[in-house]
């Protein structure tokens, strides 16, 4: 298929993209990746195998000298880009948001699947009527605004729009299938017990074999009766690193996180800064601007703790996480390896 062709990936937020002529898309330069450093292309080499980092889209022009060769416009990126950011040495996922806001037919998945090759993988986005109890007031839910969702947790809604499309498009290219629970109020989802309750029985009537995972923006889900349905239906918590969820080592105690099929992590927000603050601090996104160094170094022990016990690890990370999402990746990526050679340094001692 042609590159005017491909499926793009949606603005996070709004669900919309503004297309460019296609006369103007055929007189533009093809995306390519950008060029690698013998350093960079060693690192990836390096990282442990199953340890899959990547960011949460691949749309942004700022992007031009770490992920693509030249620069393009959001547009351009979000048909062309994919195979690009796939060449990276360090980025092994990436995530596709647009997926929440409106399901999307298999043949998209698969438009996305061949752009990348084998041993990558995709983290996707549920369509957040599975995930709302009810609809928040907000101008683009129009007439359903406020109301109750009648489709929340309806398990056979998930199979026809969410579940079967994911599998039949992405097909072993299929990471993990993210449930996102935006913030809402736990009395709407009859309460953590009750919510815990629900969750059982929506995952054991879906489809057994995806890699399933569930994240909560409310501290009060984080229940022993959450972890339980979880390890109970085999689905995997989410590790959020968001200012309103405790920190990502009090998460993976309460959700026993290590014992789950694969770790999964999305790193979104510095602690002090909401979403449009941080976006206006750090676009367009080429450089870190306020590294957290305390965030970094625990993810990477939480990427060596699941290779220890031989799972697989999936981290998302947003550009407005340090300012630029790729270069928060070769940096975690520093840090994961490094862990991996301290630890075989000290099992050396002990040998000898």
């Amino acid at each position: 298929m042609s590159a005017s062709r491909r499926p793009a990936q949606f603005d996070l937020f709004t669900g919309a993209l503004e297309e460019a002529p296609v006369s103007s898309r055929r007189r533009t330069q093809p995306v390519a990746p950008a060029p690698v450093s013998d350093d960079l292309k060693a690192l990836g080499e390096r990282l442990p195998q199953g340890v899959y980092l990547g960011t949460s889209s691949w749309t942004f022009p700022g992007w031009t000298g770490l992920v693509y060769d030249h620069e393009a416009t959001t547009t351009q990126l979000a048909r062309e880009g994919l195979g690009a950011y796939a060449h990276h040495p360090v980025l092994r996922t990436v995530g596709i948001d647009r997926t929440f806001y409106a399901p999307v037919p298999a043949a998209a998945f698969a438009e996305y699947a061949q752009q990348v090759p084998d041993g990558f993988r995709f983290l996707v986005k549920a369509h957040e009527a599975c995930t709302l109890a009810r609809f928040p007031v907000h101008d683009r839910y129009g007439a359903h605004r406020g109301q109750v969702n009648d489709r929340f947790l309806q398990a056979a809604y998930a199979v026809d729009h969410v579940v079967g499309p994911f599998l039949e498009g992405l097909g072993d290219k299929a990471g993990p299938l993210v449930f996102q629970f935006p913030p809402q109020d736990p009395a709407a989802l009859g309460g953590p017990a009750r919510f815990a309750e629900r969750l059982h029985a929506f995952f054991s009537a879906l489809p057994r074999g995806p890699l399933y995972a569930v994240e909560v923006r409310n501290e009060e889900l984080l229940t022993a009766g959450f972890a339980q349905a979880l390890a109970d239906t085999g689905v995997s918590p989410v590790l959020a690193v968001w200012a309103h969820m405790p920190p990502v080592a009090r998460q993976a105690k309460l959700t026993r996180a290590f014992e789950a099929r694969a770790v999964v992590v999305r790193w979104m927000l510095p602690p002090n800064l909401g979403y449009e603050e941080a976006r206006a601090r750090y676009a367009p996104f080429n450089k870190l601007v306020d590294e957290d160094v305390g965030t970094r170094d625990v993810l990477a022990r939480v990427c060596m703790a699941a290779v220890r016990r031989e799972r697989p690890v999936f981290v998302t990370i947003n550009n407005k996480a340090e300012g630029s999402a790729p270069l928060s990746a070769v940096r975690l990526a520093e840090r994961v390896v490094l862990h991996q050679e301290e630890g075989g340094q000290r099992s050396v001692a002990h040998a000898t």
